[in-house]
């Protein structure tokens, strides 16, 4: 299934949902993930390995991290080649004062912001979705 290419119906239809719970961004060497990891997303960079998981995960495996952030997901099916809408969004929390970390899954664009900063953030990005479908 293809996913949304339209900036304008993008933003009228991404409607923003606040993920419970804490996340946060770590850093191993390698490229292993650990087998018993709760992992929500990875990447490899020529460092190390990044991962997403969850506060409570990275505690658990012992693993440290500077940053808790909260998972929002824009729930609209934004196709990978669509243009435009991770600078809109993050223009858009830029003008808020709020920093975001974008993530596009195959279905989904994810956001992870401040944990301070989520409810926050999913207000913004209604407001600009509400503005785009006035």
């Amino acid at each position: 299934m293809a996913g949304e290419t339209s900036l304008s119906a993008l933003l009228r239809e991404m409607k923003p949902v606040l993920n419970p719970g804490e996340y946060v961004f770590c850093t191993l060497p390698g490229t292993q993930i650990p087998a018993d990891a709760e992992v929500i997303g990875s990447f490899r960079e020529r460092e190390g390995l990044t991962l997403i998981l969850p506060r409570a995960e990275a505690e658990r495996l012992d693993l440290a991290y500077d940053y808790v952030a909260a998972w929002l997901t824009l729930e609209v099916h934004s196709a990978l080649q669509a243009v435009g809408l991770t600078a809109a969004v993050a223009g858009a929390l830029a003008e808020a004062g709020i920093s975001c970390n974008v993530i596009a899954g195959y279905f989904h664009d994810h956001l992870f912001v401040a944990h301070r900063d989520g409810a926050p953030a999913v207000e913004v990005l209604r407001r600009l979705s509400a503005e785009e479908r006035a």
